[in-house]
């Protein structure tokens, strides 16, 4: 077995003397912990909540919540691996990069390829979102009208430099989780207090689709969380080691409090066989309960959360794509960055998906946001899989003063890993078993990535070439 990679945690905002710094050189070390966690948090509530959620429920009634806790454990078990590992080596390639030095090329080649192009059908999925908000107040406005909008608006807060971003994406992630959470607080109260009567055993019982309705609903439960690993990407972009702790236990922590405690309230006040994906069940909830004005308020923090899922999706694609520049898997005019440190090309080129978005609205409308997901969530739990993966041979590898050093360890250790490993190998069966999702492009995805790497593999460096400032 090769030796162990060192580990080089970041101590100040200067640019380490280690390979996977110096691939990265360039980039700018100004995100806070709040920050970090923001852009996770921005990344993870978007539609997988605020839509995906109404999908969940429509297949499984109220033992969606069961499917929403399990999905927390399985977020738990992967913030923790990613926050270890990204303790041991903060880097913008994140679980690409631990599949280079833990497993081999090719997982952290498909981790950070995936991963990119799962993120980039992702961005589609919230512009299709986004333009499903507004149709509620300008239905007259044909839907590509808003998805050319707000793309111009995305791009410009990504490419202004990351401390700038950063600002921007705290505050808008800071409106949907605040409304978030004072919904989640009324709604119990209402439910506590005995104003509404609770809905989880109306319209069938608890298991109106079968005691196996959970596990079909797994798959938007588990979308529903995919943002947390964005957490690890920002660590190539922090302000130290320090941040990176309290990033992974905000993230989590704020993350399993919103998708839990939302789903308990939403089954509550809301007969389940009401929600669907045209509209957000939040907005639905509040009609529900005739709070005045309450839905056309609700209405615009998810189109906020939408845009805040997006603008934080985009950051973290760019850095996928920069990632992979750096290190000789994709054009070095990728790794490019420009005077504010922002990897222009990567951020334009990421946004590829909004071009998927406008088709869809023009071509399939009705089945959009469906789509979207089932493409996406492949190149998402590509890179699950590989840093769980990563995690397991890095535990392995490591000795126990080597791990007693580091500011945050996985409490399960590679146990936790492996568990989490199997729980979300059966989600991407499930997805890709499941009818509502596209079983046959997800293996496309797979076998372009494969394809890909074939293709890129004999022209790849070790040592790539190092591109600088434009």
């Amino acid at each position: 077995m090769p030796s162990a990679p060192p580990i080089h945690p970041v101590q100040t905002n200067a640019v380490q003397s280690n390979p996977v710094q110096t691939n990265e050189e360039g980039l700018r070390h100004q995100l806070s912990a709040g920050q970090m966690a923001m852009v996770a948090v921005g990344g993870s509530i978007g539609t997988g909540l605020l839509l995906g959620s109404g999908a969940a429920m429509e297949v499984a009634g109220p033992a969606a919540i069961l499917s929403f806790i399990a999905a927390a454990f399985i977020n738990w078990t992967v913030a923790m691996a990613l926050g270890e590992l990204a303790c041991a080596h903060p880097a913008a390639g994140s679980f690409g990069v631990y599949g280079d030095l833990y497993l081999n090329s090719f997982a952290g080649y498909i981790a950070r390829a995936g991963y990119w192009i799962g993120l980039a059908l992702a961005i589609g999925a919230e512009m299709v979102a986004a333009a499903t908000y507004m149709s509620k107040w300008f239905p007259g406005v044909r839907p590509y009208v808003w998805i050319v909008v707000f793309a111009a608006i995305l791009l410009v807060i990504n490419l202004r430099s990351v401390g700038s971003y950063g600002r921007v994406e705290f505050w808008l992630s800071m409106i949907k989780l605040a409304t978030i959470i004072a919904f989640i607080v009324i709604g119990a109260a209402l439910l506590a207090g005995g104003r509404i009567s609770a809905q989880y055993n109306a319209q069938g019982g608890f298991f109106p689709k079968g005691l196996w309705s959970p596990l079909v609903a797994l798959t938007f439960a588990v979308y529903s969380f995919g943002g947390v690993e964005m957490v690890a990407v920002t660590t190539g972009e922090s302000r130290s080691s320090k941040e990176t702790p309290r990033a992974v236990w905000l993230t989590f922590v704020i993350l399993t409090f919103v998708y839990v405690g939302a789903m308990v309230v939403l089954l509550g006040v809301m007969p389940w066989n009401h929600a669907g994906v045209t509209e957000s069940p939040f907005v639905t909830t509040f009609r529900t309960v005739k709070i005045p004005h309450a839905s056309g308020i609700m209405n615009f923090v998810v189109l906020t959360a939408a845009l805040s899922g997006a603008n934080a999706t985009i950051y973290v694609a760019s850095r996928m794509i920069f990632s992979l520049a750096r290190t000789g898997w994709a054009p070095a005019r990728l790794g490019r960055l420009n005077h504010e440190g922002s990897p222009q090309y990567a951020v334009l080129i990421s946004s590829f998906g909004i071009l998927f978005a406008l088709a869809l609205v023009l071509w399939a409308p009705e089945n959009a946001f469906r789509y979207m997901i089932g493409a996406a969530f492949t190149g998402m739990i590509l890179s699950w899989l590989v840093s769980l993966a990563a995690h397991i041979s890095f535990r392995s590898r490591r000795s126990p003063a080597e791990l007693a050093a580091l500011p945050l360890r996985s409490p399960l250790g590679k146990w936790g890993s492996i568990l989490g490993f199997t729980m979300v190998t059966i989600a991407l069966v499930q997805t890709w078993l499941y009818p509502i999702m596209n079983l046959w492009s997800g293996l496309a995805c797979f076998a372009v990535l494969v394809l890909s790497y074939a293709v890129a593999k004999p022209h790849h460096k070790e040592t790539a070439e190092q591109p600088g400032l434009m």
